[in-house]
């Protein structure tokens, strides 16, 4: 069996002509290689996502919601993010402790999570109860930071201070679980290498070793906390790096110290990160990997971005990524954050007009989380168009090969799987997936 389907600027989804000729010599070949596996993909959970969705009447909520996660249903999300207290797209900012020096953690609370990110979280589940989450803060409680604002400044390095954080991420898997909902990685700080007009804390890697090493991995051993420490959210070497600055300022200082090492299950890269992570797979195979923030664009929502993203997710999947998480999975029209920044979202939601738009990052998302399940192997591709596209082989023994073609002419697709030869043409401005069972 085999089928084409293919998503533009002029329609989505739909089924293209092909023919089956052993004449014709293949341009795009699979290799018969199985190398990394997908975990999943998957998008993050933010308060103006909820606030969007709280506009809409149950019936057309629901029918969102079930494209977005239902296994029966378009996208079958089985990956989740979620903030630590605020992300910059929370109403306002927040952690879950503001109480100065309650270095035991008595007043935290998760109270205002569930007002917001636990709905919205729960939805999910309830459409995929084995959905795989990972939480990380963006900032820490402001009286545990060198300056007392949500954004700038970074995390204290006294003892008192790193034990309370520590402290911190134990309280907050075991409130979200007591809620129903399992947080199964926790990844250090959102973008250790940002200091922010939003909530942030800069990290460098000796603070990551030392953090791990001393404090987080030992906490959570000796409570035996069932989730897992990955060295994430790194968005570095940073677009304007120091001279001799490089990937293995951060994550080789923490996984070189076997101490360290030892309590690291993955490792988690976004925005600049993509240029650290071929070296670090290859350095650490061992370890998971995930791209764990799409890049947001302008809230222009175009399918010209939208190519741009097919790359994205091309890199990381072939480069070793085991997951891919998407940001904003709905917001309402214009995307505007609390702090004034338009991004892209894959749905966009007119309240004024309960009008509902699938923007093209979505159907990109569409064609990998929709087709290429977990357990599902990365494929190496050679010849014409291997630059373009990205293949996996499903449990199902099942091929899927992705390819874009982000100019306005056609062009013409030869490939060679599973014992078929097909050629087809690819149109113009289209994003095309080639499904091969068995």
């Amino acid at each position: 069996m085999i089928n084409l389907y293919s998503s533009s600027d002029k329609y989505v989804w739909q089924n293209l002509p092909y023919a089956e000729d052993s004449t014709e010599a293949p341009g795009l070949i699979l290799s018969e290689a199985r190398e990394r596996s997908i975990d999943g993909f998957g998008g993050c959970f933010n308060e103006l996502g909820m606030k969007a969705l709280n506009t809409l009447e149950e019936p057309q909520r629901a029918a969102l919601l079930d494209d977005l996660f239902s296994p029966t249903g378009e996208c079958q999300l089985t990956l989740g993010r979620v903030p630590v207290g605020a992300s910059d797209y929370a109403l306002s900012w927040y952690s879950l402790n503001e109480h100065e020096d309650d270095y035991a953690m008595e007043h935290f609370s998760i109270e205002r999570d569930k007002r917001y990110l636990l709905p919205y979280v729960k939805e999910a589940l309830k459409r995929q109860p084995g959905m795989k989450l990972f939480a990380s803060p963006w900032s820490p409680p402001t009286w545990l930071k060198t300056h007392q604002a949500y954004n700038f400044g970074r995390l204290r390095g006294d003892s008192k201070t790193q034990a309370a954080y520590a402290l911190y991420f134990q309280k907050f898997v075991e409130a979200w679980r007591s809620e129903g909902a399992t947080i199964h990685q926790v990844h250090i700080q959102n973008e250790v290498a940002a200091d922010q007009k939003f909530p942030s804390c800069v990290w460098d890697g000796e603070q990551l070793r030392v953090f791990i090493r001393d404090y987080l991995g030992p906490q959570f051993a000796a409570n035996q906390i069932p989730c897992e420490i990955w060295l994430g959210t790194i968005n570095a070497p940073a677009f304007m790096q120091e001279p001799g600055e490089d990937y293995d300022d951060y994550a080789g200082w923490v996984l070189r110290d076997p101490k360290a090492a030892q309590f690291i299950k993955g490792v988690g890269y976004q925005w600049a990160g993509k240029n650290a992570l071929q070296r670090t797979v290859m350095s650490y195979p061992s370890l998971r990997y995930y791209q764990t923030e799409n890049e947001c664009g302008d809230g222009g929502n175009t399918w010209q971005y939208a190519h741009y993203v097919f790359g994205l997710f091309r890199h990381y999947l072939i480069n070793g990524a085991n997951g891919y998480f998407y940001w904003n999975m709905v917001l309402e029209s214009g995307g505007e954050s609390t702090w004034g920044w338009r991004q892209n979202c894959m749905i966009s939601i007119d309240p004024a007009q309960k009008k509902v738009t699938y923007n093209p990052e979505y159907h990109v998302m569409r064609h990998f989380s929709g087709l290429i399940k977990p357990g599902a192997r990365h494929v190496p591709l050679s010849g014409a168009l291997s630059g373009n596209a990205v293949a996996f082989a499903n449990p199902d023994g099942s091929i899927v090969v992705n390819i874009s073609n982000p100019y306005p002419q056609e062009t013409r697709l030869s490939l060679a799987a599973c014992g078929r030869q097909l050629t087809t043409w690819l149109p113009g401005n289209s994003i095309t997936s080639v499904v091969v069972g068995n």
